[in-house]
């Protein structure tokens, strides 16, 4: 088995067991509230979704920081550079697909994202006023308005939205740079010096969001 396809298949396992642990909480919501036919999303005792969304945010980031420390900082190339402390022959880049290499931490993020939205359970992703990948753009008027909340406290900005007739509550939490990878990597990237100049992430700035959609009628 490859480098890529041991991490790609650790991924699918980590993010299964994510899915299942939202869906026992939200079984847990259901059988604690008694009432969630009601139509109101705030009506259901038990865990309410802003703990739900706390919880799914806490596992995905504990997730995303230990691949960054643990994994991408322990190789010997990080988009062919190479790294001084580097102790495994592997290389992190964007192509990691055509070169069987390792997905850097944001490519990383958006498989687990592809994963669980399959399960139709809730949906999460990164969104950036930096963005380097379109998709990762903020685009509705909610997330326009919590992510420049976010940038201005670096604190999660949580509301319910409607999204094509079903009504979610939605989080998005400040996604921080964690480890030198992060910085260096968005910094020297082709199209971050093209579209923001003028803007330089160091070690604890918020790079983005981690945004959390959890649909609410069901429960």
């Amino acid at each position: 088995m490859t480098t890529a396809s041991y991490w790609w298949q650790h991924l699918k396992t980590k993010t299964v067991a994510l899915i299942a642990l939202a869906l026992t909480i939200c079984l847990t919501i259901i059988s604690c509230g008694g009432n969630g036919g009601s139509g109101d999303p705030q009506a259901a005792a038990g865990v309410s979704p802003e703990v739900v969304t706390d919880y799914i945010h806490t596992v995905l980031l504990a997730d995303r920081t230990a691949y960054t420390k643990h994994v991408i900082n322990r190789l010997k190339t990080l988009e062919g550079k190479e790294k001084e402390d580097g102790v495994v022959s592997a290389e992190a880049t964007e192509t990691w697909q055509q070169t069987d290499g390792i997905p850097l931490p944001a490519q990383m993020f958006r498989l687990g994202s592809e994963i669980a939205a399959e399960e139709g359970a809730f949906t999460y992703g990164l969104i950036s006023p930096w963005n380097i990948n379109d998709n990762q753009a903020p685009k509705s008027e909610f997330e326009k308005t919590a992510m420049q909340a976010v940038v201005d406290t670096g604190e999660p900005y949580k509301d319910y939205q409607e999204i094509g007739g079903q009504q979610y509550f939605s989080a998005v939490y400040p996604d921080k740079a964690v480890a030198e990878a992060c910085v260096s990597c968005h910094n020297t990237h082709p199209v971050h010096l093209e579209r923001y100049p003028d803007k330089q992430f160091e070690m604890g700035d918020v790079m983005g969001g981690i945004i959390i959609n959890l649909p609410v009628d069901n429960i």
